[in-house]
């Protein structure tokens, strides 16, 4: 059976791992600092990413 390979680059994170960054990055913000709006949209998209994965291959078992 044909495996199709990984891309190269850093893999991504579980939606486990990328939900905990999220939760990690609201728990310390600082009282009065400007909300990190970039991180926190780069964090949720992997975290979507890493969920869809997850789903669509829980799905094909």
């Amino acid at each position: 059976m044909y495996e199709t390979p990984s891309p190269p680059g850093p893999a991504r994170p579980s939606a486990a791992e990328a939900n905990a960054a999220i939760r990690h990055l609201v728990e310390t913000r600082s009282e009065g600092e400007e909300w990190p709006s970039a991180a926190y949209e780069f964090l949720l998209a992997e975290w979507a990413a890493a969920d869809h994965a997850e789903v669509a291959g829980s799905s094909a078992r």
